[in-house]
């Protein structure tokens, strides 16, 4: 906008130039033509070339004015085509059809926070939870590491894969179980983190079991779930379920470690 705007405003002073030129013009005819007022003629062709001047610098003005926006131009084009870089890029990343992740995982989550007690619920919904009675050793979670990743899979990569491994498997079923596999890794994080005091009898004993398994030199600083947390609704121990995983691993997306009795199973990032 502000390209075209220097542009209109020069085209604006070469036009009155030109006139002040044809100005000039006449009144060099109009002094030969008639001699006794030639004085008053040359005033008015001072005044005009002063005019004249006055323009140039104005014209100058506006030339160092866009000499001086090309290179922001040039910047501003590279950005853009950076910008355009990494969209292209992250495109890559995301399949063709997004699964309904958003009411999934608010249900899903929902189902998690029922493990905790009903005077709980409010306070580990918003994070407020407080600390009774710390155990002696806790492990602490790292402090803003975002979300579990939900890396999907795309239609390429499924298609990538061998017959017998990829079986009767769609993109929709994939990419629905990593949503589920980021829930779950969601409420044991949040399990990981709450305050002693709220956590429910029953759901305490598994607090410090996760714990535990938060600090292994495996699952330490990572977004994890344990077998055992596989309950649906996309992802369920059913053949269906171990094909998933095994394509998962294949592609990436998950990597497992054996802690204690545990069978735990670890999300990766995007490299």
């Amino acid at each position: 906008m502000e390209v075209k705007q220097a542009g209109s405003s020069l085209d604006f002073l070469i036009s009155s130039f030109n006139t002040r030129i044809a100005e000039l013009q006449e009144l060099v005819i109009a002094r030969n033509m008639y001699p006794a007022s030639s004085v008053t003629d040359l005033s008015a062709v001072d005044a005009a070339l002063k005019a004249m001047e006055l323009q140039v610098h104005q014209i100058k003005h506006r030339l160092h004015e866009e000499t001086q926006a090309i290179p922001k131009a040039k910047k501003l084009i590279e950005a853009s085509l950076q910008q355009q870089k990494k969209l292209q890029s992250m495109s890559a990343f995301v399949p063709a059809y997004l699964p309904e992740k958003a009411t999934a995982l608010h249900q899903d989550i929902n189902r998690g926070f029922n493990m905790l007690s009903e005077t709980s619920k409010e306070d580990f919904a918003f994070g407020t939870l407080k600390l009774e009675e710390e155990p002696a050793v806790l492990p602490k979670e790292k402090k803003g590491r975002g979300p579990p990743p939900l890396w999907y899979i795309t239609a390429e990569e499924l298609n990538s894969l061998s017959s017998y491994m990829k079986g009767r498997l769609t993109l929709e079923k994939v990419n629905a179980a990593i949503n589920d596999m980021a829930t779950y890794a969601e409420v044991n994080g949040q399990l990981i983190t709450a305050p002693r005091k709220k956590l429910s009898e029953n759901v305490l004993d598994r607090a410090l079991d996760l714990r535990d398994i938060a600090t292994t030199e495996a699952v330490k600083g990572k977004h994890f779930f344990l077998e055992t947390d596989i309950k649906g609704p996309a992802l369920k121990l059913d053949n269906t379920g171990k094909a998933i995983l095994t394509v998962l691993r294949h592609l990436g997306r998950i990597t497992e470690s054996r802690v204690g009795h545990h069978r735990v199973i670890i999300l990766l990032r995007p490299h």
